[in-house]
């Protein structure tokens, strides 16, 4: 479906409901013309024609208006799916491919870094709680980041217990708010959990490494790497 489409339906259909109300107002309103449609059949069969060919082209544009409509709907539907982690609800291994893909043979912008986090416990949590547990932890720490990345980066889960963040346009002071942001909401996370299910976690960062790191694939590697350094 084209971008436009859809408003291009719309307006038509808006389009179509106004000026078939304003005609059907000046029949109603002239007195003349409404007697005149009155008392002469052939034109009285001449509108009941006009009137039935509106119909009828209201009934396509209704039609194709709700196809569209109902097409939006589901194309939204099968794009979240495709890209979203059906568990943490951030981008998956997909969604965070496609993003890498924007910046792929392309030379690496100065302002672009990325953050890899490592959830450490999750094989403990599993091993003494079980995966249902494990899972709620995961889920727990994915709303933690979706929640601190708001208007500073990309957040999605990248396979397992690895996390990715990136910052297109980015500077040293957002990578620090976001660190901070979430060093605070976990804190406040594993106080109310009581120790039992706490978030541990680890990260590396890669951030204006210079000219030997030439390829966002690369600037992620080190970031991956930096995690238990």
């Amino acid at each position: 479906m084209k971008k436009y489409e859809f408003l291009y339906k719309t307006v038509q259909l808006i389009l179509y409901i106004v000026l078939a109300g304003c005609c059907l107002c000046i029949i109603l309103f002239d007195s003349r013309l409404y007697h005149l449609v009155a008392s002469d059949p052939s034109i009285r069969l001449l509108c009941i024609f006009l009137w039935l060919t509106l119909g009828l082209s209201f009934l396509f544009i209704y039609r194709d208006f709700m196809f569209f409509s109902s097409y939006k709907s589901n194309y939204r539907e099968l794009d979240y799916a495709v890209h979203s982690d059906p568990l943490s609800g951030l981008a998956n291994r997909f969604g965070c491919d496609v993003m890498i893909e924007k910046y792929l043979d392309k030379p690496l912008p100065e302002n672009l870094g990325c953050i890899m986090f490592d959830l450490t416990n999750i094989d403990k949590i599993n091993r003494l709680y079980g995966h249902i547990q494990g899972n709620r932890l995961i889920k727990d720490f994915s709303d933690i980041l979706r929640t601190v990345s708001v208007d500073l980066c990309f957040v999605g889960r990248n396979g397992g217990n690895k996390f990715l963040a990136v910052f297109e346009d980015g500077t040293q002071e957002d990578i620090d708010i976001f660190l901070s942001r979430l060093e605070e909401k976990v804190q406040a996370y594993n106080q109310s959990s009581s120790g039992l299910l706490s978030i541990e976690y680890q990260y590396g960062i890669a951030f204006h490494e210079g000219e030997h790191i030439k390829m966002i694939t690369d600037l992620i590697a080190l970031s991956n790497k930096r995690i238990h350094q």
